[in-house]
């Protein structure tokens, strides 16, 4: 089943993580709306910047270090998704427990491992 998902902190640096979980996403099947702060391609999906309105978000997968979060927070919980993913390196637990209070599940983990282990 697809899940949308938004990657905050899309680059179209192949070296990024985030441009490996925009293939990775895209390879399985899932809707995927990569957003950054610079304009671009990753295999074919157009990079958004500013803060688009999303309805349906499933997933927020996070590519954008803790110093930098906190002017996405209101962005994130007002897309209302399921869960955000927080990958290595982009912890918060201040962020996490805002989540929480939220209802929006906070998950410490790694996007690219849970797709290929089936557990996305």
């Amino acid at each position: 089943m697809s899940k949308k998902t938004i990657v905050i902190g899309a680059s179209e640096n192949p070296e990024r993580y985030a441009y490996k979980a925009t293939l990775a996403l895209q390879k399985h099947n899932h809707e995927v709306i990569p957003v950054g702060i610079k304009e671009g391609l990753i295999n074919g999906i157009k990079i958004i910047t500013g803060k688009p309105v999303v309805n349906d978000v499933d997933t927020v997968t996070l590519y954008v270090g803790m110093k930098n979060q906190s002017e996405w927070y209101n962005y994130i919980i007002g897309l209302k998704p399921k869960r955000v993913v927080f990958n290595p390196g982009t912890e918060n637990p201040e962020f996490e427990k805002n989540l929480q209070q939220n209802k929006i599940e906070a998950l410490e983990a790694c996007t690219l491992v849970m797709l290929s282990i089936g557990n996305y």
